[in-house]
């Protein structure tokens, strides 16, 4: 059942509500907030990449004020240990059993700072949760809650002390995006607000309210030529020669997802060929691996996407039904 205009009107509503007030904390960055919010009613997970005080943490930390769940923040180093994130099992010796206690990862919103300064063992805790959105625990199985949203940061040019994220990492966040450095209006809007207090963003949305705007994102129409493009697109980078690796089926499900949500946020019932265009490149430049002749040539992979879209045509419908 396709989404009806009254709730397509109702999930704009609220999702410029929720930007609005995360834009707050983030100024003159709306398309990368709503890129953010857009991945978390998909049901995604964010890898922020960008420069050190750009505003990655702030942009973490009022996604998870906005949303008025549970949200915890772990700070990623090399002597971190995968039950500091999932938790462990304690024997409590008065009542002579088990306690199994919880780690920061059973929370709506999880912030994993600097995810690539921990050592690929405890990188490797989140690949269950980030999938299945459960943990496993000396053969329990624990569901960490709904809804469930990694924010992940790390830093592109301090290689020193980190750990590359494998592939199968990479592959489990549903975009990779970069705030960037504000423009000079909203630089000077940031300094004249040094001088003022500091708190905290007002909750906005509940948990069971984003899950409801989930369900409905699902029911916004996706023509089947639609469906085609994306799928021509996904074939085009596994065929193009600069690419060793190309986007994963996952990867496909991922923009799907997104889109129907995009076209929701921008009060539409249906998916058009440009809101593909605008989410390839975060949803599919993290999930290629490029020749190594082709990096050192210069060669990026949001720039093979950027050629590919050009180069595969676009269905001339504009994806209504």
């Amino acid at each position: 059942m396709t989404i009806a205009p009254e709730q397509a009107a109702w999930f704009t509503d609220t999702f410029s509500l929720l930007a609005d007030n995360v834009e707050q904390a983030i100024l003159g960055k709306r398309h990368v907030v709503e890129l953010v919010l857009a991945t978390a009613i998909s049901e995604g997970h964010v890898l922020l990449e960008d420069f050190p005080g750009t505003g990655k943490t702030a942009l973490a930390r009022a996604i998870g004020q906005t949303i008025t769940g549970t949200n915890s923040r772990i700070q990623f180093t090399p002597d971190l240990l995968p039950g500091d994130i999932t938790g462990i099992t304690v024997y409590d010796q008065k009542k002579g059993e088990f306690e199994f206690h919880a780690g920061p990862i059973f929370a709506n919103i999880v912030l994993a700072d600097e995810i690539n300064r921990a050592s690929p063992k405890t990188q490797s805790a989140l690949l269950e949760v980030m999938e299945e959105g459960n943990v496993t625990i000396d053969g329990v199985t624990r569901a960490v809650g709904d809804p469930f949203l990694v924010l992940a940061t790390q830093n592109p040019i301090e290689q020193g002390g980190t750990y590359r994220l494998p592939e199968a990492q990479l592959d489990r966040f549903m975009i990779k995006t970069s705030i960037g450095y504000p423009d000079e209006a909203a630089t000077l809007r940031i300094l004249q607000g040094v001088s003022q207090p500091k708190g905290e963003l007002t909750g906005i949305v509940s948990p069971d309210t984003l899950v409801t705007m989930t369900d409905m994102s699902r029911s916004v129409y996706v023509n089947p030529l639609i469906s085609d493009y994306i799928m021509r697109i996904v074939d085009a980078t596994r065929r193009a020669t600069e690419v060793r690796l190309g986007v994963s089926v996952r990867g496909a499900i991922s923009l799907s997802k997104l889109v129907m949500t995009w076209a929701a946020a921008h009060g539409r019932t249906f998916v058009t060929p440009d809101d593909v265009r605008d989410l390839a490149i975060p949803a599919f430049s993290h999930r290629l691996v490029l020749e190594p002749e082709a990096e050192f040539d210069g060669v990026t992979a949001a720039a093979v996407i950027g050629q590919i879209l050009l180069d595969v045509t676009p269905p001339r419908e504009n994806g209504a039904a």
